[in-house]
């Protein structure tokens, strides 16, 4: 059955194309499987709240804008009843009843790793002025006077948000005040009229996004969905977004433009019975042991291959979001994140917490992350816990604060193929880990974690075989070209391998170590440095080697590149010596890349079938031995080659 929706239409229709329905809801109300929802062009207010899944990736329930046709949702409402103030501060009193059962302007940001702002807090509510998010003032005083620097209890570097605007952009502010039965909004428009103009504001908290949990085999597709009051989405509390999958498998979102979530556009998440941001609401055990729990509560409540993840995420831009792009934690396993673009993510600076990235996932074990541009975000990707069998390949990173953290995770996990084009390229807070074939432009931070013991599983699902902490180390890199972008590094940064010099080169070695100090049990491994397999890589300008490397390639001039955006594609631009092409890196494959130690576990396709790095990032074939770095098409000289391209145009 095809159900249509459209503008002219009315939900006493049967749903025809000749009669369609007026909302979106109205046939979610009754898809069944196998049931497609065709929407047509038009701008649909609403939240849709599936109530049925389909059964099996043959019989799903399919959301899809009409072919040619805009379609936007937006969890938004338009007010065109503004009173001025002074000058070019005008307010809107609102009854509370416009919100429904949730008043964004009245709900803080707050949870689980949350910082700031705190007393005041920020709130989930937000002004749009033709589409162009203001900032909310912590005070009255900030919106007449928008050039006054506003200060956090938080004092720090990431909450200002003034600092990352350009001198000749306006600073648009609002403030709300809200009693038992009205919300009194304060705007400072700059001379625009808003009862003129299109001004929203946030009502709802999502756009596409069930309420109940355990949907299946759902497709959303085509459509553009904007403006939601989505809440702080850490890994201890339910995470809904602007569109999820709410704890469910089988989805596919694809070819969607996602934008101006207040915290997450996409979640991938978990949902509330394991827990819910008990750390902030009771304190009487650590975050860190709330989210351990969370994870066995998790696998009590069905968290499994048969259940739980496998989702695919494809082809949709996502920007301007305040903490993530895409957010996940368990639900994120064994998924497919590819052909997506990301890029202003957190980059308004008007909160921070210790979960905020373009994507940012907990427990994506076997989830691949490939073919993706991220862009203009405080941080690219950030996988934390249970990143096992998790592979990043293909990507361009640029113009990031930081482009990749891994954390708290114990390998195997593949980072192959990518270009990391920002001045800081990766922190490694976690082991076991391979490093293949990718193009390094900024510096490296890697360090142990000694206080945090972590789970890792059986091969390829999410029964849990033990705990440990991460020594740092047990890492592999093989063919990598690291070209620092800075002529003058701060003494911090650290550029290339050399950060391991002085680690063993085989297990053996290492056990060795470690039996050399005698009778003992867990103090001998932490005072052992793992051992690390490390050849074959590139090091240009300051970028320091392995002191025990095989075949490394030593340039002392720098070796400069750019990332270049020319709107249909990206392009990597780099004027590469003869020695970077004349260096031949062995096929690298489960076969030769070493077990990771602690668990135990070959690095292998998701499937469990064997690895093989012999592709590079544009699809190209390596010979038995190609040469290093991201692309085998580059030749010594001038080259310029295309990298991504984009397949989704955003309507105006």
């Amino acid at each position: 059955m095809i159900y249509h929706v459209a503008k002219h239409g009315n939900d006493t229709n049967p749903g025809t194309e000749h009669a369609p329905f007026l909302t979106i809801q109205r046939a979610a109300d009754i898809a069944a499987p196998g049931d497609s929802v065709l929407v047509h062009g038009g701008e649909y207010r609403e939240w849709v709240r599936p109530q049925a899944g389909g059964t099996s990736d043959t019989c799903r329930i399919t959301y899809e804008a009409a072919e040619g046709e805009h379609v936007i949702i937006k969890g938004s409402e338009r007010v065109n009843w503004w009173e001025q103030e002074t000058g070019s501060v005008w307010k809107a009193v609102i009854p509370n009843s416009f919100f429904g059962t949730e008043n964004p302007f009245a709900e803080t940001l707050s949870g689980d790793w949350f910082v700031a702002p705190m007393n005041p807090y920020a709130h989930l509510g937000e002004v749009y002025l033709n589409g162009q998010a203001f900032y909310e003032s912590l005070t009255l005083e900030g919106v007449y006077h928008p050039t006054v620097q506003e200060v956090s209890s938080y004092e720090t570097w990431f909450f200002r948000p003034e600092r990352n605007l350009k001198p000749e952009q306006t600073i648009y502010r609002w403030h709300a005040q809200v009693d038992e039965t009205h919300t009194v909004i304060y705007a400072n428009f700059h001379g625009a009229d808003p009862n003129k103009e299109l001004v929203e504001i946030n009502v709802r908290s999502a756009c596409f996004y069930p309420e109940k949990t355990n949907l299946d085999y759902i497709t959303v597709r085509g459509f553009e969905m904007a403006h939601a009051a989505s809440p702080w989405t850490p890994p201890t509390a339910v995470q809904p977004g602007l569109i999820g999958c709410h704890w469910s498998k089988g989805w596919i979102i694809e070819n969607n433009h996602i934008h101006h979530a207040k915290c997450s556009g996409l979640s991938l998440g978990k949902e509330i019975s394991t827990g819910n941001n008990a750390f902030t609401h009771t304190g009487k055990t650590p975050g860190y042991q709330n989210q351990m729990e969370t994870v066995f509560r998790g696998r009590a409540a069905g968290w499994c291959k048969e259940n739980i993840g496998s989702h695919i995420v494809r082809n949709n831009v996502i920007h301007d979001c305040g903490q993530n792009a895409i957010v996940g934690h368990m639900g994120c396993a064994f998924c497919e994140i590819y052909g997506n673009e990301i890029y202003n993510i957190a980059m308004k600076h008007e909160f921070y917490g210790h979960e905020i990235a373009g994507i940012k996932f907990h427990g994506a074990v076997d989830t691949q992350i490939h073919h993706n541009y991220i862009h203009h975000c405080s941080l690219g990707v950030w996988l934390d816990w249970q990143a096992q069998g998790t592979r990043v390949s293909g990507n361009v990173f640029t113009d990031n604060y930081r482009d990749l953290m891994i954390e708290v995770t114990h390998g195997p996990h593949l980072v192959d193929n990518n270009i990391f084009g920002s001045d800081f390229s990766l922190v490694n807070a976690a082991q076991g880990g391979a490093y293949i074939h990718n193009l390094f432009g900024g510096f490296m931070q890697r360090y142990p974690v000694l206080n945090r013991a972590t789970p890792y599983h059986f091969p390829h699902c999410t029964d849990v075989l033990g705990v440990s902490v991460v020594y740092g180390g047990d890492d592999r890199w093989y063919g990598n070209i690291f070209a620092p972008h800075t002529v003058d590094p701060e003494p911090y940064a650290r550029y290339g391998t050399a950060d391991y010099n002085g680690a063993p080169v085989s297990l053996e070695e290492y056990l060795q170590q470690v039996k050399s100090h005698g009778v003992g049990d867990i103090e001998h491994y932490e005072r052992t440095p793992q051992p690390v397999y490390i050849a074959a890589n590139v090091y240009t300008g300051h970028a320091e080697s392995f002191d025990r490397e095989s075949c490394a390639v030593v340039e002392q001039a720098p070796l400069p590149f750019a990332v270049l955006d020319e709107g249909k594609a990206v392009y990597l631009q780099i004027d590469l010596p003869a020695s970077v092409t004349a260096l031949s890196v062995p096929e690298i494959s489960t076969q030769t890349l070493p077990q990771a130690r602690i668990v135990q576990q070959d690095f292998e396709n998701p499937d469990g079938s064997c690895l093989c790095c012999d592709l590079d990032m544009v699809g190209v074939k390596r010979e038995v031995s190609g040469i290093p770095g991201p692309l085998q098409a580059l030749k010594p000289g001038p080259n310029k080659v295309k990298v991504w391209e984009r397949t989704l145009q955003i309507q105006p």
